[in-house]
């Protein structure tokens, strides 16, 4: 299993549609196979931050995910709605608490 990270910069007038698209992207991203759990988040402070916490169980999940309907709806919509580009960062995961609570 493995990380990605992604952070995005949302234009103010666009929160409200970003957060409602990405949760439509997350709730349908937690329910691939090979998706151990799809995060989101906003930052404190700053409303228009966010981060996309996603943990894969295979190298080729990304792709598969990147295939679904509902991340190509996700990437074309919120496109318009950056600052500037979204940022991927891959991280290898060295402990990961197991179970929930």
């Amino acid at each position: 299993m493995f990380v990605v990270i992604v952070q995005a910069h949302i234009k103010q007038e666009m929160i409200q549609s970003f957060i409602e698209v990405t949760l439509d992207n997350a709730v349908n991203s937690n329910l691939e196979p090979g998706i151990e759990r799809f995060d989101f988040y906003q930052q404190e402070g700053d409303p228009s931050r966010f981060a996309l916490i996603e943990i894969y169980r295979s190298d080729d999940a990304p792709e598969k995910h990147r295939e679904t309907a509902h991340y190509k709806h996700w990437r074309d919509t919120v496109e318009s709605m950056m600052v500037e580009p979204r940022t991927k960062i891959t991280y290898k995961i060295i402990y990961q608490k197991s179970g929930e609570g």
